[in-house]
């Protein structure tokens, strides 16, 4: 069992391979979600209310697949919004990338394409 690791992947090329595998699945919402998360994490907390909102309208409002008692969830605590308020609705975004999208990821041509890539790189 393979532990997804967004952070890792997204460091290893210029771009988010991974995302663009999401991209082509039609599920790069998840991903975007997830950034955005951890982005906001690090939100001056005078800030929060306003970036809080605009999380909540581009992703949980309707966007990404989580179930209905954490979007509600989620739309109480922005009312009062703290740095974790999203952490239930990511963990759950983190855990459906990590067992549906990343084991699909390791076997397409994009992330085949990456491994080649980087042997070739080290290789030089």
């Amino acid at each position: 069992f393979l532990q997804l690791d967004i952070k890792r992947i997204h460091s290893y090329t210029g771009q988010d391979v991974f995302g663009n595998f999401l991209k082509s699945e039609f599920s790069e919402e998840n991903i975007e979600f997830w950034l955005a998360c951890e982005d906001y994490k690090k939100t001056e907390s005078d800030l929060l209310h306003c970036k809080a909102e605009k999380i909540y309208k581009a992703f949980v409002h309707s966007d990404i697949n989580i179930d209905f008692r954490t979007r509600e969830s989620t739309a109480k605590k922005i009312k009062a919004p703290t740095h974790t308020c999203f952490d239930e609705a990511q963990k759950i975004i983190y855990t459906l990338m990590e067992k549906d999208s990343y084991p699909r990821f390791l076997k397409s041509n994009i992330y085949l394409n990456l491994l080649n890539d980087l042997q070739a790189n080290s290789l030089k």
